[in-house]
């Protein structure tokens, strides 16, 4: 036995994600002031993003809004840490030779 519905149309999508959105960041969100950028979306879907923080609004084929909340890491964080890691280790590496040159 299946049930019957009918999906909302890609238009009705759009309003109800638009709505989400307002609702949860403000009527102003896509100000360049709130620093809120649209990385990706369609009619039932949309991925925005401010600093580290990335917003997943999803809207089912019911109308129903699911909104996802996660931070993404950049590269350049992980080049950070590598970079302080040689930098750590080649201080260590500069105090064992001068211990060995100057005899103890």
């Amino acid at each position: 036995m299946t049930a019957d519905f009918e999906p909302i149309p890609p238009a009705q999508a759009r309003e109800i994600l638009e709505a989400a959105i307002r609702e949860r960041l403000g009527d102003e969100w896509d100000d360049p002031e709130t620093g809120w950028i649209r990385l990706t979306g369609h009619d039932y879907m949309a991925r925005l993003a401010r600093g580290r923080v990335v917003l997943d609004f999803y809207v089912d084929l019911l109308g129903s809004v699911t909104v996802e909340k996660s931070t993404q890491n950049t590269p350049g964080d992980n080049v950070r840490l590598v970079m302080l890691i040689l930098i750590a280790l080649s201080l260590v590496i500069a105090f064992m030779i001068v211990r060995i040159v100057s005899g103890g």
